[in-house]
C-alpha cells in the first residue's frame, strides 16, 4: 500500500533527473561569469590601453591602443570561457602581462620610457580603484 504507482514513480524520477540537469547548466553559467566589479574594471583598463599614446609590444612588435585592446579581448573571451579571469588581476596576470604563444613579456612604449605591460596596468588599476 505505501509503494507508488510505476508510472508515477517513472515520471518523478524523470522530472527530478530534469531539473537536476537545469540546475547544474545554471550553476555552471554563473561560475563562468565574471563578477561584476572586475568586469567593470577590466572594461576600463581595455578602455585605458584603447586610449593611450602608448604602444603595446608584443612579441618584439608595436602596436597601437586599438589593436592592443582587441589582442586583449580575444585573450580575455578565452580565459572567461574557461572560468579563469574572476578579477582585474587575473586578467593583467593571465592575459596582459605575456605571450601565450612565446612567453615573452608584454611591453609598452611610452613617450615617458618603457616599461613591462603588467606594472602598467596594475599602476592603472590602482589610480582607478583610487578614484572610486
Amino acid at each position: 500500500m505505501g509503494i507508488l504507482p510505476g508510472r508515477f514513480t517513472r515520471r518523478l524520477s524523470q522530472w527530478l533527473i530534469a531539473a537536476g540537469i537545469g540546475l547544474t547548466a545554471m550553476v555552471l553559467d554563473v561560475q563562468a561569469q565574471t563578477p561584476s566589479q572586475a568586469t567593470q574594471e577590466i572594461n576600463s583598463l581595455l578602455d585605458f590601453v584603447e586610449h593611450s599614446e602608448c604602444r603595446f609590444v608584443r612579441n618584439g612588435s608595436e602596436y597601437p591602443g586599438a589593436e592592443a585592446r582587441v589582442h586583449l579581448q580575444k585573450k580575455l573571451k578565452y580565459l572567461e570561457d574557461r572560468n579563469k579571469v574572476n578579477s582585474a588581476e587575473d586578467f593583467i596576470d593571465l592575459a596582459a602581462s605575456q605571450s601565450s604563444m612565446s612567453g615573452r613579456a608584454y611591453e609598452v612604449r611610452c613617450p615617458t620610457g618603457i616599461q613591462s605591460a603588467s606594472s602598467w596596468l596594475k599602476t592603472e588599476l590602482q589610480r582607478q580603484r583610487q578614484l572610486h
